[in-house]
């Protein structure tokens, strides 16, 4: 009978510290739910901050700007020619502005009346130029001029619409 009841007092023990450490788990499990219940959320507001910068700092790369090609620096002012160019070749930039971004440049003034995607066929008879085109959905914008070189009767000038950059991110459901 005695050790019967030592058994069994030993069996409690076992349970309790059992119980005792499910009850920690569980505890644990909580706060870490609490803690990482915001990230998605913060990743989003970053990715939207980053898209927002970019906006920016797109219009005023080399890879973009009109630079001195027209005479003087001009910012917030894209080269048509060069977005073109960079089109064609733009597998080699894929990653430099981050993987899950979307840049597309509208031609906003003069108005057209039906919204043409730029190819290497139909340049400049065309109004939205897709630089990097992925499915994303937050998006940010900014004014530019859209400037390009343009033969009229015999004299290379410039030539300046006004457009609008988007730049779009992914983000985190």
């Amino acid at each position: 009978m005695v050790n019967k009841k030592g058994q069994l007092k030993i069996q409690q023990m076992a349970f309790m510290l059992i119980a005792v450490t499910l009850f920690f788990v569980m505890v644990g499990m909580f706060v870490l739910i609490f803690n990482y219940s915001g990230m998605k959320d913060e990743a989003n507001r970053l990715r939207e901050e980053n898209a927002l910068l970019l906006v920016s700092k797109v219009a005023n790369s080399p890879e973009f700007s009109c630079g001195a090609s027209s005479g003087t620096q001009k910012t917030y002012c894209i080269d048509e020619d060069k977005v073109m160019a960079l089109k064609k070749n733009i597998n080699l930039y894929q990653d430099f502005w981050g993987k899950d971004t979307n840049i597309v440049i509208r031609k906003i003034y003069p108005p057209t009346t039906k919204d043409k995607v730029c190819e290497l066929s139909n340049y400049p008879s065309c109004n939205i130029i897709n630089v990097l085109g992925q499915n994303v959905s937050g998006e940010h914008s900014n004014f530019i001029a859209l400037c390009r070189k343009d033969n009229i009767n015999g004299e290379v000038v410039e030539k300046c619409e006004l457009a609008k950059i988007l730049v779009s991110y992914k983000s985190i459901a």
